[in-house]
């Protein structure tokens, strides 16, 4: 079981980083990519396309980190933040230090990779 004082550190890192993903998500603009030819080239739409399936992709791993995030500090509310979720087994203290929404302890998150094409 983690102190207290851990505890208010780690959920401070999660708040902050929850309001730092919302910030980027509500700066984003995304706009539609011209598809008539006759108005922009052929490269420009192409990397048009490119830049928009970019934006796509680190708006779907800001969602996904969010979630992460959401999931952590429900766990601090249950006080189950620092268990691990598949085994029940403490996750070492590094390992939250490096991701404080991290879910899994070592050998989980080794034995979902093994277990992953």
């Amino acid at each position: 079981m983690l102190k207290k004082a851990v505890l208010l550190q780690f959920e401070k890192r999660l708040l902050k980083q929850r309001q730092e993903l919302l910030k980027l998500d509500e700066s984003e603009t995304t706009t539609a990519v011209e598809l008539d030819q006759s108005r922009i080239g052929r490269l420009s739409r192409m990397g048009a396309l490119q830049d928009q399936a970019m934006s796509a992709e680190a708006r779907r791993r800001r969602h996904a980190a969010l979630q992460s995030i959401d999931a952590a500090l429900r766990r601090m509310d249950e006080g189950e933040y620092g268990s691990c979720v598949n085994c029940g087994e403490t996750i070492a203290y590094g390992r939250l230090e490096l991701d404080p929404a991290i879910e899994l302890c070592v050998d989980c998150a080794n034995a979902l990779e093994r277990e992953s094409p």
